[in-house]
């Protein structure tokens, strides 16, 4: 039986710590996100905010690449986009580059939710880190930075 050094067990519980404070971040965001969500509109899955969100961002585009954009399947965004669709938040044209499918784009109406409802997640973002200093702002945005580079783990 191999024990671990007492720096090891330092580094070992810090670990966790830094663990159970992601867990906790990723609980708030998905809490957050789901507000958001129903603020976007209520008669959506939390998923049409996302797409909304990821059209907002990227602009229109086939069902298609939204679908893999997003990580959803083909047909559930399909069905999502048609919702959308009905409530007026999304419009869609012929591609002209292949008669046979479609661009999907936000609507004004759509667009205007969306930026709505990201003003409110920035307004309740920033109240959470309104009285940090900037250089610690600064500091936990380099540190996420690095935690999500897409470099590999060991480096």
């Amino acid at each position: 039986m191999q024990t671990r050094s007492r720096a090891n067990q330092g580094r070992h519980a810090l670990e966790l710590a830094l663990g159970e404070s992601i867990n906790a971040l990723l609980s708030a965001t998905r809490a957050l996100t789901e507000r958001s969500a129903a603020s976007f509109h209520e008669g959506l899955q939390p998923a049409g905010f996302h797409i909304a969100r990821w059209l907002h961002a990227f602009g229109p585009a086939k069902p298609s690449i939204i679908a893999d954009a997003v990580g959803m399947d083909r047909s559930s965004t399909s069905t999502l986009l048609g919702r959308m669709r009905a409530l007026g938040l999304v419009d869609s044209s012929p591609d002209p580059a292949d008669r046979r499918g479609v661009i999907v784009g936000l609507s004004s109406a759509g667009e205007e939710r969306v930026a709505r409802t990201l003003a409110e997640r920035g307004d309740e973002f920033g109240a959470r880190v309104d009285a940090w200093p900037d250089a610690d702002v600064r500091t936990l945005t380099e540190l996420l930075n690095r935690l999500t580079s897409t470099g590999s783990v060991s480096e």
